[in-house]
């Protein structure tokens, strides 16, 4: 194995055996951490990695690397690009080429010795993947090469991700400092970069990073949960004295993180992104066309499962914003709409998903001391949840913005023909996690509204 591949201390937490299989028991909780409280959740920089991650995998899986920096510098163009020309598409079908006859089979086996490894392979490997299907001719079969596809499902059963790229592949493990800080600091918010970009642009860039940003300043957050449920624990008056200033303060970061979200505007260009970015990390269950992602090579491995969860990257695979709402005790409801946002936990990183499940079985839930508290309490915990929902009506903005407005448009760009005839088999709009778009924010944001205590909320 080579010396260059990056290893962990020998006692932390990462470096623990993992089970390989894709998806736990619904509700089991993963027991490879040392301890109850270690959920790679770091007090610098919350649910990103404490470290940017590694830029490159060692020399043995060089040619994954290779054939993604070559898939950027091409300049590889989507197949739903409208007037794509015959050089584009012959550019793109070259690449495709390369990757299905020149890219050697290579073994994950080593891959295991690290989690930073196996993050960064699932991170490059989706990538080529999903460069590979869209820009494959709309009227083709989604089918993955077997010596991407079979490195790509081994990888994905170790981390236990679907072998789809998700938020953890475009945002939290796909960041870098633009200039070396202070390690005992977080992260500037204007100090960071992406580090691969399926466009190479700045708008796909700033998109990204809206988001990082919202992870880095929500550690605030998540330490603002953990003592207030120390004080739960205490629960005497002056712990609910300190729960009520913790509570307040809560919804002032919330606020930053929605003034964070808004900002994106300023870095990414609304019709660019819906044309030209969005459709790089849609889903199998984005496809227009419902095609099926084909994994071929998976009847000489019987020991693999066929993948069934394959939704893009989206927001709503942050466990930051799960754990306010499980925090506040907004997620009990078994509503259409939690269910949707829960499914979104099978696309986390497998110890966030412990993270919250652990989060669930908290035997002080914040809103039952609320709900027999005073009316400074009830103030400051209405005030955070309000916030959130304040969150969540500037993310039905910025969707409106970035994907209802410009589908909209591309609609009534349409021949009048055309319309009247697809009109009938069009799917509702959906994010890239797969999703009825409006129809689930919605729900989420209203549900959100209903649980304020006291008698009014903004």
């Amino acid at each position: 194995m080579s010396e260059s591949i990056p290893l962990l201390p020998p006692g932390h937490f990462l470096n623990q055996s993992r089970p390989d299989v894709v998806a736990g028991v619904d509700g089991f909780v993963d027991t490879t951490t040392l301890a109850a409280h270690d959920f790679d959740v770091d007090t610098r920089t919350g649910f990103m990695p404490p470290d940017p991650p590694i830029s490159r995998l060692p020399i043995e899986w060089e040619p994954w690397e290779t054939i993604l920096v070559k898939a950027v510098s091409m300049k590889l163009q989507l197949a739903v690009k409208p007037g794509l020309t015959q050089d584009e598409i012959a550019h793109s079908a070259s690449w495709r080429q390369c990757v299905r006859e020149n890219l050697p089979a290579l073994s994950t086996k080593a891959l295991t010795a690290s989690e930073l490894l196996l993050r960064r392979a699932h991170h490059v490997l989706t990538f080529i993947v999903h460069m590979y299907i869209h820009t494959l001719p709309l009227d083709a079969e989604l089918r993955i090469p077997p010596n991407i596809s079979i490195p790509l499902l081994e990888v994905a059963a170790h981390l236990q991700l679907p072998p789809v790229a998700t938020y953890s592949d475009t945002v939290l493990y796909n960041w870098a400092l633009k200039s070396p800080t202070d390690v005992t600091t977080p992260p500037a918010l204007d100090n960071l970069r992406s580090q691969d970009l399926f466009t190479g642009t700045n708008d796909e860039q700033e998109f990204y990073l809206a988001s990082a940003r919202i992870e880095i300043r929500g550690v605030e957050a998540l330490e603002l949960m953990r003592t207030t449920m120390d004080e739960m624990f205490v629960g005497d008056e002056i712990a609910v004295w300190r729960i009520t200033g913790y509570l307040h303060q809560l919804a002032l970061v919330v606020d930053d993180l929605t003034s964070i979200l808004l900002n994106v505007r300023k870095g990414c260009d609304p019709e660019f992104f819906y044309h030209a970015i969005r459709p790089w990390f849609r889903g199998e269950d984005s496809d227009s066309m419902q095609r099926k992602w084909v994994f071929e090579g998976l009847d000489e491995h019987p020991e693999i499962e066929p993948p069934t969860d394959l939704s893009g990257p989206s927001a709503g695979q942050s466990a930051l914003i799960h754990a306010l709402d499980t925090f506040l005790g907004l997620d009990s409801s078994h509503d259409e709409s939690w269910t949707l946002l829960r499914r979104m936990q099978i696309y986390m990183p497998r110890h966030h998903r412990n993270f919250l499940r652990h989060l669930t079985t908290n035997p002080r839930p914040v809103r039952s001391l609320v709900m027999g508290g005073d009316l400074k309490l009830v103030g400051a915990y209405d005030a955070a949840v309000n916030a959130v929902k304040q969150f969540r009506d500037a993310h039905i903005r910025i969707v409106a913005l970035y994907i209802i407005g410009p589908a909209s448009r591309e609609r009534r760009a349409a021949k009048v023909v055309e319309e009247a005839d697809l009109e009938e088999r069009r799917p509702p709009l959906t994010g890239t996690g797969g999703t009825h778009l409006v129809h689930f924010l919605r729900g989420v944001r209203d549900k959100t509204a209903e649980a304020v205590v006291g008698a009014q909320s903004k």
